[in-house]
């Protein structure tokens, strides 16, 4: 049977992060360099196989300093683990939508998570490229993955909450 590969297109793509900062506030951040590709034989994109993988030294949270304490050995160790990867198990229909279950890997820790895919749909742009626009939102705990440094404030606040969300906003360029 014949596959379809879609490329990543990072001009129209942005992977963001939240976390919990003092449990009152919300943190955003982005991975400003990363990669994927789709591999369908289908046009529904059910079953399709999804290789992504981000750059961590990418990290912006808008502040250098908080920047460069996610880089280092007590958060993303981005000098022995420079990328975050991920490999999909499975793509199914959920409605409209898609479920989206693979393996994350961030250090040297690998788990499976699930993310739900809202499906944007497909357009040409104005080069005669079929474009593919997905919604990608799921929520992971840091510490499974070796994100385990913590801080207390004297009044004893967390300074960093555990769940981290997801959401990128993911569109694919498919490849005649």
């Amino acid at each position: 049977m014949a596959t379809t590969k879609w490329v990543l297109d990072p001009m129209h793509s942005e992977v963001q992060f939240k976390v919990k900062h003092l449990v009152i506030s919300t943190v955003s951040g982005f991975f400003k360099s990363f990669e994927g590709e789709l591999i369908t034989e289908n046009e529904d994109f059910t079953g399709a196989e999804i290789d992504f993988s981000l750059d961590v030294n990418s990290i912006d949270t808008t502040q250098t300093q908080r920047d460069e304490h996610l880089k280092s050995a007590e958060f993303f160790d981005a000098a022995t683990y420079p990328k975050i990867t991920f490999k999909s198990t499975s793509f199914t229909a959920d409605g409209d939508d898609y479920k989206l279950v693979g393996n994350l890997t961030i250090k040297d820790v690998t788990k499976p998570v699930t993310l739900a895919v809202e499906y944007g749909g497909s357009a040409g742009d104005f080069y005669g490229n079929t474009k593919a626009g997905f919604e990608v939102t799921g929520k992971i705990n840091r510490k499974e993955f070796g994100l385990v440094w913590d801080g207390v404030t004297e009044a004893g606040s967390i300074v960093v909450g555990e769940d981290i969300k997801l959401i990128m906003n993911i569109q694919f360029a498919k490849q005649e």
